[in-house]
């Protein structure tokens, strides 16, 4: 395949096994349940990366499945903050080298404290973000944990 991101560069330097699936891409539909149904998956196997500002921490991330909300009191007790709040839009590009709706959990040009929902360690196939809008990358849940070298918590809802 031709496209190489620095996400695949990451699962190719640990020979982890993965597969890259291309789709249409929508400014206003960059929503996890409808990119998680143009690569065919139940949006709980989408996991969305997500940039936020702890107020002792500075900049962190965290992943979590596209069918679940953000726990922020859980991500800043996780974290070691008080509080969490997301970055804006603007800022994501130069904290991460990646643009809105096409964040990857691997490859950001800073390695920030990551946090992945504990979930993913018992999931077969995970989605997530290439690293570009139109581009998810399927890999098994337990080889997102261990190239994502994340902290496993409990940080989400439904």
């Amino acid at each position: 395949m031709s496209i190489k991101t620095n996400a695949c560069r990451i699962l190719d330097s640990l020979n982890m096994p993965y597969t890259l699936h291309e789709y249409d891409w929508d400014e206003n539909q960059l929503d996890a349940a409808t990119v998680a149904v143009k690569v065919g998956l139940q949006t709980s196997q989408l996991f969305k990366t997500l940039v936020l500002r702890g107020d002792k921490s500075g900049i962190i991330a965290a992943c979590i499945p596209g069918n679940q909300e953000l726990n922020l009191k859980s991500l800043a007790s996780a974290s070691g903050n008080k509080k969490v709040e997301m970055v804006s839009v603007k800022e994501i590009q130069s904290l991460t080298g990646y643009i809105r709706g096409g964040v990857s959990p691997l490859g950001m040009k800073k390695k920030y404290p990551f946090y992945l929902h504990s979930s993913v360690k018992l999931m077969e196939l995970v989605s997530i973000s290439g690293g570009r809008r139109g581009l998810q990358i399927f890999l098994s849940g337990a080889d997102l944990a261990a190239a994502s070298e994340g902290h496993l918590v409990d940080i989400a809802y439904s």
